[in-house]
């Protein structure tokens, strides 16, 4: 089967397109066309109002000896709706619009009018500033008059604007703006001081000497050995103060009456006595000369102080 919409049809190979026989048409032939009205009008014979966008099917022709800048002008004719009569209009290409030519009259439309109105004066304006130079002078100077005027005005409300804004773009996009090598490391810099100089260092507890006495035995001597050293005491740290705080949470606090303190104190003294080496004849007779030096310059002992000696050598050997 054949289609039923045939685009392309064939031709035979003997095909002679100048033996088709022509219609003789005749030279300005009317065209039936739909088309819509293009402005209000009014009947002139009943006084019917066609409005604009009405549609109509129209006689369409050629205008003849008529034509603007080589475009064509066309005719269309269209009945009235109530009493049939004919209207004719046709194209206006040079204003861009359509020209009532019989059998209606266009009502009135103010902003055409006011175009053509314009349009008149400016054109006026032009050939009376091309014939009068001092017209020409005025009007120049009329127009920089305004403009100072209308800058005066701008800068007036930029600074009314910038009295009430809140808002400091600048700084915002400052803050958005990738920042130099130099100005980073002194941004470090200054936060590096701001944070040392914030804190708060602990100078209360400061350096304390104490004196330390150790006593030793010698032999072929009456009197002991009498050793002064110096000790210095540091301050507790925080670590310190948190490992005892640790070990006494765990274990306890020790007392010094307690009898782990006694075993720990006598091992420590047993480990000492063990280190210490038997001193020689000469370093014996140092000391024995030292200790009968220190016998003769000490002044005679009191009853009391005795008494005193006495009981502190008891409770050493408790």
């Amino acid at each position: 089967m054949s289609e039923r919409k045939v685009l392309n049809k064939y031709y035979p190979p003997d095909f002679d397109p100048s033996k088709i026989p022509r219609m003789k048409l005749a030279k300005n032939r009317q065209y039936t066309v739909r088309l819509m009205a293009p402005f209000n009008m009014r009947c002139a014979t009943c006084g019917e109002y066609i409005y604009k966008g009405k549609k109509f099917n129209a006689r369409k022709e050629d205008v003849e000896n008529e034509d603007y800048l080589g475009i064509r002008i066309y005719r269309f004719y269209i009945k009235c709706t109530r009493c049939l009569q004919e209207i004719s209009f046709k194209t206006d290409p040079k204003n861009t619009d359509y020209e009532i030519e019989a059998g209606a009259t266009r009502n009135f439309m103010a902003l055409k009018l006011a175009e053509e109105q314009a349009k008149r004066e400016e054109e006026e304006q032009k050939e009376e500033e091309a014939n009068n130079p001092m017209k020409l002078l005025e009007y120049r100077t009329e127009q920089s008059r305004q403009e100072i005027e209308l800058l005066e005005s701008l800068e007036e409300l930029k600074e009314l604007n910038r009295r009430q804004r809140t808002i400091d773009y600048e700084s915002m996009l400052k803050q958005y703006q990738p920042e130099t090598a130099e100005e980073r490391k002194a941004r470090e810099e200054k936060e590096d001081n701001e944070f040392i100089k914030s804190i708060k260092f602990n100078n209360a507890g400061k350096h304390k000497i104490v004196t330390e006495e150790i006593i030793e035995d010698v032999q072929d001597t009456d009197e002991p050995k009498v050793k002064t050293a110096k000790v210095e005491i540091l301050p507790k740290t925080s670590t310190d103060s948190k490992r005892n705080e640790s070990w006494n949470r765990s274990i306890g606090v020790l007392s010094k009456k307690s009898p782990l303190v006694n075993l720990v104190k006598k091992k420590a003294v047993e480990v000492k006595c063990e280190k210490q080496e038997a001193p020689d004849s000469q370093s014996v007779k140092e000391i024995s000369s030292v200790n009968e030096s220190a016998v003769k310059s000490k002044p005679p002992a009191s009853g009391l102080s005795l008494l005193a000696n006495y009981s502190g050598s008891d409770s050493d050997s408790q």
